[in-house]
């Protein structure tokens, strides 16, 4: 019963059903929400699919980053408008989840088919490329000659005949597949696969014998071939094949858009180190691929998530928040300095440091023993803030610019009719305020300038990273 339970509210969580708001925007099969640009506008923030893969959407000590990740971070920026990424682990549920309202696109490298487009309108393309056939070479493949090896290769797509490919079902490879036993007058069975596996997976698949034959992409084959030279990626299966993003087909005005968006983009300079970031240069893929801090190999953010579980505990925040914290404050460089004289992976001002008996700054030990040590200080100093999560941002702040220029924010927030006790919309203005002298010379007002937009910045950034942790990391 138990066990029939969990499986029920997981369909329950699954398909959206159980509120009130869900039951109003409840589907009848082949209909889509109505939600436009305007709307998307009126709220805020783009919702966007990613799929979690080393191409597209991914950890890499403690920085988020992908292609479809860098693109959409500049996409937003440009319709100016707040990015929410819904990770999907199973892509054959792409279409149902954009046409029901869990997401306004989908950012992953679909090729545009004409069965697709019937569900879905696709933006402009984005690349070209083609599909390959993925097979094993011999597993002593580099101690027999390259005659010998070819033998034991197919080098015709005619050959594949009678045997059989692994691919994702409702893929463009699993089209293509089909396609191919049509034209070439002959069976190509298909092994269908999880929704959930991504192309890197089912490639890893092959080099470990586990399935014969596949399909992928080329640019996508090729990066991932870099880290199983046992591999080969030799045999073309289709012509070049246009890849793009995809939103409902009641978006025209998203639509034109993102579309103008992508024309000014291809014109530019950093849409091609994007592209060549992360499809074009093999050995930053294969540093990354092989790097235990790399979400896809493991549980972990910095080579010190242990000292920073540590004092996590002791300050009652989520490690991953304070590694968030850490990262923005040093990048996790034991050996940081700031200009100003702070030191180490959390930069304490060395006057703080011998407050807290920090003895050796570049310790990754003392510095977060030191600095989680001072935050919780600040932490129990403030009042009257009695939500946790508005209290760890004062706290932030505090931590960034000091504890008595975000006092005097508070002050300026009481004088302006806002919340003292909120940072976000209020007390963060008050800071932002502080960077000009008619408010920083206020009577009542005890510590002068800040630079606001520094604390400010650093709250929201660190919090922003820290949504990329949870997605990816284990707490």
């Amino acid at each position: 019963m138990k066990r029939l339970l969990t499986i029920i509210l997981a369909i329950t969580f699954l398909t959206g059903c159980g509120s009130s708001s869900d039951e109003k925007n409840k589907l009848k099969p082949g209909s889509s929400i109505s939600r436009d640009l305007p709307e998307i506008q009126k709220e805020g923030t783009l919702k966007v699919l990613v799929n979690y893969s080393s191409t597209s959407y991914f950890l890499y000590r403690g920085k988020p980053m992908g292609f479809e990740y860098e693109l959409l971070q500049r996409l937003a920026k440009d319709l100016d408008l707040n990015l929410e990424l819904v990770v999907v682990e199973n892509l054959d549920s792409v279409f149902q989840y954009i046409n029901n309202g869990k997401a306004d696109m989908i950012a992953h490298g679909m090729t545009i088919t004409t069965e697709r487009k019937e569900k879905v309108d696709f933006t402009n393309y984005l690349y070209l490329t083609s599909q390959v056939l993925v097979q094993k070479k011999p597993d002593n493949w580099r101690n027999i000659s390259w005659a010998n090896t070819q033998r034991h290769l197919i080098h015709d797509a005619i050959d594949l005949i009678g045997d059989t490919v692994s691919v994702r079902e409702n893929s463009s490879y699993m089209d293509r597949i089909n396609n191919l036993s049509m034209e070439l007058g002959g069976k190509i069975y298909i092994d269908t696969l999880s929704g959930t596996l991504s192309t890197e997976e089912i490639m890893k698949k092959v080099a470990d014998g586990e399935i014969k034959y596949t399909v992928a992409d080329k640019n996508l084959a090729k990066v991932s071939a870099v880290n199983y030279p046992i591999l080969d990626i030799t045999v073309p299966l289709s012509l070049s094949q246009r890849i793009g993003w995809a939103v409902r087909k009641n978006s025209p005005e998203l639509l034109a858009s993102v579309n103008e968006w992508i024309a000014k983009e291809k014109k530019k300079v950093p849409y091609y180190v994007i592209y060549n970031r992360y499809f074009k240069n093999k050995r930053d893929f294969k540093r990354r691929i092989k790097s235990e801090f790399m979400s896809l190999n493991g549980n972990q953010i910095s080579k010190y998530d242990d000292i920073i579980k540590k004092y996590a505990e002791n300050l009652g925040w989520d490690w991953r928040l304070v590694a968030s914290l850490i990262y923005q404050e040093s990048r996790f460089k034991n050996n940081a300095k700031s200009w100003a004289g702070a030191k180490g992976l959390m930069q304490i001002m060395p006057r703080t440091a011998e407050s807290l008996g920090i003895k050796n700054p570049n310790s990754p030990e003392q510095s977060v023993k030191g600095g989680t040590l001072y935050l919780k200080k600040i932490y129990n100093r403030l009042d009257g803030i009695n939500d946790s999560t508005q209290r760890i941002k004062f706290t932030m702040a505090s931590y960034n610019c000091g504890y008595s220029h975000v006092k005097d924010a508070r002050f300026l927030a009481k004088q302006e009719n806002l919340n003292p006790n909120l940072w976000d919309g209020h007390v963060e203005k008050m800071v932002m305020a502080l960077s000009y002298p008619k408010n920083y010379n206020k009577e009542g007002v005890h510590y002068g300038y800040v630079r606001g937009i520094e604390p400010v910045t650093y709250v929201g950034q660190i919090f922003k990273r820290y949504d990329h942790y949870v997605k990816f990391i284990e707490e």
